[in-house]
């Protein structure tokens, strides 16, 4: 059993007010679109020197040879799990979005090049992104895949001389309409049947030639977090844009993303609890109805209960995924589906009950749990939906 230490509570005091600052009063904007979250994350970086622990890590890990072998790669606060975690729970308090939109461009699309690229491809794209000097995204999901990522795959490369030409469309792409830099899987287009190709994996720059970037597209929630889609026709890379294989090709590559994605989850799912139970029990001890504080009836007290019981919980997966980040250990895919599938549904269904505690304030958008209620219910479709959590756990289960 472990606790935040004492240095832990002043990294999180501090981020906290670093949110107060400069992110609550741009809510609004944040949640209407018309901000990008971009340039609030970067001052996160440079305000608590993240940046720069990026760029001298970086160097460090190129001088070691040690091919982004280490995990830390994407994540704030490299190898320091307080520093990693500290700020994706309190971000998620106020704007999940923000979490989502730095999550993929760092831990997915920097990770990804880390751990298969070459040194030369690293300094090319892998410091920018790691120092938050640009953007990525990292580009999986189909309109007609879905949870079939792989054999329901359509994008193509197809090889011409010394380069592949590369079509096909992407959509659910996260940072997709600002990317700067795209981490893109397709199969090779050799004439195998679709569903046996090889899965490949890309370095793409915005402004390619056939390459489209949609605006971003309307969603139900984390509005903070742009969406958008790719459109391919025709882009030619060279074989220097090409991400190596290594074991287990393109399709190991994306499943290992997928571990990190999905037991980062719950530290998000902890953040908007953790705000949901706050907002209610303030509410709770406010709110008054026939002479009386609601937090003196039976039902409420009941609600309030089962946040802090989910609270609880959840924070106890959290503290688990830190010891195993101390100790070097990295969740099997069925841990990190477990993490996931428990937090994103206790989350949704703590900021439900605090929509349904707060009444028609509660469906109102100035007592903020309506959109925390609509941005918790994405934990549960994105990085695998909950169905897709069940197989992946219960298969692990089934194989041994």
């Amino acid at each position: 059993m472990i606790e935040w230490s004492e240095e832990d509570l002043m990294i999180r005091d501090a981020v906290r007010g670093w949110i107060d600052a400069e992110v609550r009063p741009h809510l609004d904007a944040l949640d209407s679109g018309e901000l990008p979250p971009y340039d609030l994350i970067r001052s996160l970086y440079k305000t608590f020197g993240m940046d720069e622990m990026a760029r001298s890590s970086f160097e460090a890990r190129l001088a070691k040879d040690d091919d982004g072998a280490s995990g830390d790669e994407g994540r704030p606060g490299g190898g320091n799990a307080a520093l990693s975690m500290l700020p994706v729970i309190e971000l998620c308090k106020v704007a999940p979005g923000l979490v989502s939109a730095m999550g993929v461009s760092l831990g997915l699309a920097a990770g990804t090049i880390m751990k298969r690229g070459t040194a030369e491809q690293k300094r090319r794209w892998g410091l920018d992104l790691l120092t938050l000097e640009k953007v990525g995204a990292w580009a999986i999901t189909e309109p007609n895949s879905g949870s079939d990522a792989f054999g329901g795959m359509q994008a193509t490369a197809r090889k011409d001389g010394d380069e592949y030409v590369i079509s096909g469309g992407k959509t659910f792409i996260t940072n997709g309409p600002y990317a700067d830099t795209i981490v893109f899987y397709c199969k090779l287009d050799d004439g195998r049947a679709p569903r046996d190709r090889e899965i490949l994996t890309f370095v793409l720059d915005r402004g390619m030639p056939g390459l489209e970037q949609s605006r971003p597209l309307r969603k139900m929630g984390l509005h903070s977090s742009p969406t958008g889609e790719l459109f391919l026709d025709g882009v030619r890379a060279g074989a220097d844009r090409l991400l190596a294989a290594g074991a287990g090709g393109g399709k190991e590559s994306a499943r290992q993303n997928f571990v990190t994605e999905r037991a980062g989850v719950a530290a998000m799912a902890l953040g908007v609890i953790e705000e949901c139970l706050k907002l209610s029990v303030d509410y709770a001890k406010n709110r008054e109805l026939w002479g009386q504080r609601i937090g003196d009836f039976q039902l409420i007290q009941l609600k309030l209960a089962k946040m802090e019981v989910a609270r609880l919980n959840v924070q106890n997966l959290v503290f688990r995924h830190v010891e195993m980040q101390r100790a070097g250990r990295t969740p099997t895919l069925a841990e990190a589906s477990a993490m996931k599938l428990y937090a994103a549904q206790a989350a949704s269904e703590v900021a439900q009950e605090a929509v349904q505690l707060f009444g028609g304030n509660g469906y109102m958008s100035e007592y903020r749990v309506e959109q925390l209620a609509r941005d918790a219910k994405s934990f549960q479709i994105y990085a695998g939906t909950d169905e897709i959590q069940v197989t992946h756990i219960a298969r692990d289960l089934l194989s041994r």
